[in-house]
């Protein structure tokens, strides 16, 4: 099934990412927590890419497995900025041998000892390569603070709307931490033309130095309430994990009242934590 089928369905759509290994030896382990995550049976699983297409191989047979043994709609990252048009082309082949319809087309960031010519600068490139290749529904990311490169949100809107005109059916946010970005976000980047859906990207926080990490990179905004969050619990474990489970179904129920269709939640492949939520959700969902 394609994740516009689902977004246009009736119900409220809750859906978790995952990553594959980064080695071989990490494989069964990774996949244990993937199977786990999957039997909770979310309306889609999207399964991610590292950095340089260095796990590309096991992204396709993770995605593969959840759509095959489960019945679980899935959605295959797929990066380019260190990519030939040649590889994307084969990937692209792979992907539909494997039977996934579902991309979600990304930039990527550079591997550290890259020193080749780009075939690729933008997503929008590769969004165009991918429709181009016929039978994909092709989703895209976006920043409801702004990318992290761009001078301005609103030029980043308008990069984002060339993306969308190239071909994005659907759109998955960074992570945010205080819903009226989102809300805000949403208002702008209607007025700028971009009407496909947007769902949103919801990360619960299990300890602090996973968020002071996740702040480095994003910059993102850190409302008051959180903060205090983080100041009474983060040294405690266990305390923490189940505040930030909490935070997290408090943001997702809000964003569920106030008619936002669908949440993607970035699992970090522990279970634990999306079979919480899943649980929290159990009569809204």
């Amino acid at each position: 099934m394609k994740i516009t089928d689902i977004l246009n369905g009736k119900k409220a759509v809750l859906s978790f990412e995952v990553f594959p290994p980064k080695t071989s030896d990490k494989f069964e382990a990774v996949q244990a927590a993937v199977d786990k995550i999957a039997a909770l049976t979310p309306d889609f699983m999207s399964v991610t890419y590292g950095a340089g297409g260095g796990t590309s191989d096991y992204t396709v047979a993770v995605t593969k497995h959840i759509k095959e043994t489960f019945g679980v709609t899935a959605l295959a990252h797929l990066s380019c900025i260190s990519s030939k048009k040649e590889e994307v082309k084969e990937k692209l082949v792979r992907l539909k041998e494997a039977g996934i319809e579902n991309i979600l087309a990304l930039r990527g960031d550079l591997p550290e000892d890259f020193a080749g010519n780009l075939d690729y600068k933008y997503a929008s490139e590769l969004v165009a390569e991918i429709k181009a290749a016929g039978g994909f529904c092709v989703g895209g990311a976006c920043y409801p603070e702004g990318h992290p490169e761009s001078p301005t949100l609103f030029s980043d809107i308008e990069k984002l709307k060339k993306k969308v005109d190239a071909g994005c059916d659907f759109l998955t946010t960074q992570m945010f931490f205080d819903n009226d970005v989102y809300y805000s976000f949403l208002s702008k980047v209607r007025e700028a033309g971009i009407y496909v859906p947007i769902i949103a990207g919801i990360m619960p926080v299990t300890n602090a130095k996973q968020i002071k990490r996740i702040i480095s990179l994003s910059g993102g905004y850190l409302p008051a309430r959180f903060k205090r969050i983080l100041d009474r619990y983060g040294d405690k474990p266990e305390a923490m994990a189940q505040a930030g489970i909490i935070y997290a179904c408090e943001q997702i129920i809000d964003l569920y009242a106030n008619g936002v269709k669908a949440v993607h939640v970035y699992s970090m492949n522990k279970p634990q934590i999306a079979a919480e939520i899943k649980k929290n959700l159990s009569c809204i969902i």
